[in-house]
Parts: structure tokens; sequence; C-alpha cells
């Protein structure tokens, strides 16, 4: 019987190495590109970097650096490379080959709901985005929906809603995203639902939505899950957070399990610092069982035993102790200068993508789009960077 390579999807790969599945992966782009970005488990699992061009020009030697018997997922950056591979390695005796539909971007891609709270009310669900580190999130209450900082992997929500017997009325935003393309602008021209955005970030955009109001509580329905508006400037001016029924914080890039929002982003550290150590002293005052509900996240340690992404704001503060203990400004300025480093230089143009001020096309927002996120401010994770 001839074997031949097969073709799967994100959600396969992801599925397989969250059931601690015996495979290697092996990724055939140029060592720069894995470096920058590659897959990652919430459990080890083997993952080697065997360029496409080395299978080409050196076949044999190449082959030779994959485990002979094992079970073999090839990723490339947008398929065709790790397809090429695949039958190398067909043709030299492996048996259980496969190769990533779409390369390395629909890993990037991938969105995994997570069910955070269900009752008979409403529900919370978090969009755990592997390839970049994010979390966005749903909120179900009577059959209609809130989006909070959607990927621009829209026809995932659309989906995810009709699924659950769902339409989108509203979509929010956390703040002007520098790390990602946002999807709430597209979101809002295909469904008709609303936009909302904080002025201190959109004021210049040039897209439909509508303004936030600090303190305003949105509610679909009558009798639905209430969503309480803060701003909590600091990461960015308009920076925005958002709390459900005064049980879960959705905490954009201002509160993080591990560290917090880094002020540094826009090029005035300082000033936006100052505003950050305002809002972190004011949120230190709220109800620590709040449960937290993060934007991003640094590695897959910060998950629970059910993979979410929550912690209450007491164990928040704890785990950070060594932030939360700093009262003064100057040591919270001096802090955030001996963390500052460099942001990505895609940063800025993804601002002006989710401004409106610039719309590449799809191929250029794929590769702008890809990579994890560098929006934390701590040594802890520059070291993870």
């Amino acid at each position: 019987m001839s074997v031949t390579p097969f073709l799967y999807q994100a959600k396969d790969l992801f599925g397989w190495l969250v059931d601690r599945e015996d495979l290697v992966i092996v990724d055939v782009r140029n060592s720069k590109d894995f470096a920058r970005f590659q897959v990652e488990s919430p459990y080890p699992f083997e993952l080697i970097n065997v360029s496409y061009y080395d299978f080409m020009e050196q076949e044999e030697s190449s082959v030779a650096l994959v485990p002979k018997g094992r079970r073999i997922r090839i990723v490339c950056a947008k398929e065709g490379s790790a397809k090429y591979v695949a039958e190398i390695l067909v043709k030299n005796g492996f048996t259980d080959v496969g190769y990533l539909a779409g390369g390395i971007k629909s890993w990037g891609n991938l969105l995994v709901p997570m069910e955070i709270y269900a009752d008979k009310d409403y529900q919370i669900y978090q969009f755990v985005r592997p390839g970049k580190a994010s979390c966005s999130y749903g909120l179900i209450s009577r059959g209609e929906m809130m989006l909070f900082d959607p990927s621009r992997n829209i026809d995932f929500y659309l989906d995810f809603a009709a699924a659950h017997g769902a339409t989108i009325r509203k979509t929010f935003e956390t703040h002007l995203q520098a790390d990602y393309i946002s999807g709430s602008r597209i979101i809002s021209e295909r469904t008709g639902a609303e936009f909302w955005a904080n002025e201190g970030d959109f004021k210049g955009a040039k897209t439909s939505h509508h303004p936030l109001v600090d303190g305003a509580v949105h509610q679909l329905s009558a009798d639905g899950a209430q969503v309480r508006v803060v701003f909590t400037p600091g990461h960015t001016p308009g920076s925005t957070s958002y709390v459900i029924n005064e049980r879960f914080f959705i905490s954009g890039d201002t509160v993080f399990i591990q560290s917090i929002g880094r002020p540094d982003l826009g090029g005035k550290a300082v000033e936006w610092a100052e505003l950050l150590f305002q809002t972190i002293t004011g949120i230190k005052q709220w109800n620590p069982e709040l449960v937290v509900l993060p934007a991003h996240y640094i590695d897959w340690q910060e998950a629970d035993k059910q993979l979410h992404f929550c912690l209450t704001l007491a164990e928040v503060m704890k785990r950070n102790q060594a932030i939360y203990a700093i009262d003064q400004l100057a040591d919270f300025i001096a802090f955030i200068e001996q963390n500052m480093r460099s942001q990505p230089p895609e940063y800025r143009t993804i601002r002006l993508v989710n401004g409106n001020l610039e719309q590449p096309d799809d191929e250029q927002q794929e590769v702008l789009d890809l990579g994890k996120n560098e929006c934390a401010a701590s040594a802890y994770a520059a070291a993870h960077a």
C-alpha cells in the first residue's frame, strides 16, 4: 500500500499538542523566521528546524535529522514547502507525515474557544490565540453577543455566534492595538454591530465607531448581563477595561496575570507611565475577588489546569507583588525605564491599520499580524520575549 502525506489543519495540531500525542514538528522555514515566531504548546513536545532549502540541496543529511519511526507534522510559511518536504520524507520511508494547511499563518490566526463561565443568564468565552499569545472575549446573554478585542479572523466569530444561536450586537476595543490587527471595524461593517472605542486612542481614526463613556453600563436586553466601562489609561491614553456583572474584569493590556501592560509603546514612556501608575493605584482598591481576563499572556505557564487564562485580582497582585508594592511615582517610572525594550517595527503600521489610516493588502496584513505580542512591562516579559 502506497503512503502519501496528508493535509492537516491548525486546530488539529493544537488538539494533538493538548492531548500530548507523541509527534515531531518539523518547521522548514529559515532560521530567522523560525526564531521570530514558532508553534508553542501548553506541554513539552519535540520541535526541530531544518530549512526547506536544506532539504532541496542536501536531502540525505536533512532527512537524517528527522527522527525515523515517528509521527511527523511539517510547518512552513505558506504550505507548499511543507508539502514538498513531506513528499521527500515519504520517499525516504516515513509513513505518518502531515503538512499544515495554509502554513504558519493558519497557526497564527487560530482561535480556540474556552468557556470561562456559564449560567442561565449569560456565558463568557475566552478565545485563545496560541500563535499571538492573545485572548479576545465573547459575552452571550439572551441570544445576543458582545465581543471584546476580536482579531481579524472574522469568520470564526461569525460562525461561533451562529453556532450558539446568538447575534453579535456590539464589539468593543480595550485600546488601539499595536501588536495585532483588530476585527471590530470589519465585524461592524459586516453585521451592523455597534463598534465602541475610547476617543483617547481613536479620535483621529477613520472608523465609524461610538465613543465610550467612563462608567457607562452596556446591556443588550433589559435583564441581560451588564458591562461597565472603566477607563484605565496607561498602556495607551485610551486604554479601557470592562467589568461584567461586577464579577469579571476584562483588563485589556492594563493588568496581566504576569506583569502589567507596558506604557512605552507610544514613545511617551514617562507621561504614559504616570497615567498607568494612577490607574494601577486605583485598581489596587478594587474588589480583590474580581476575575481578571487579560488580553495577553507571556507563556502557557500562566494558564490554569483547564488552559484558561484567568485569575482573581487578589492572586494577580500577589503574583506581581514587586510591581503592586511600588507606591511612589518616581519608583514606578524607574521600574518602567529599567524594563523598556524596543518594540517590533511592525507595530507602527498595525496602529495605522487599526485606525483605518492605512490598508495594506491581505497578504501584507497576514505578515504584519504574525508573531507573539510584546506588550508586558517587566524583566520577566523581556526575558521571555
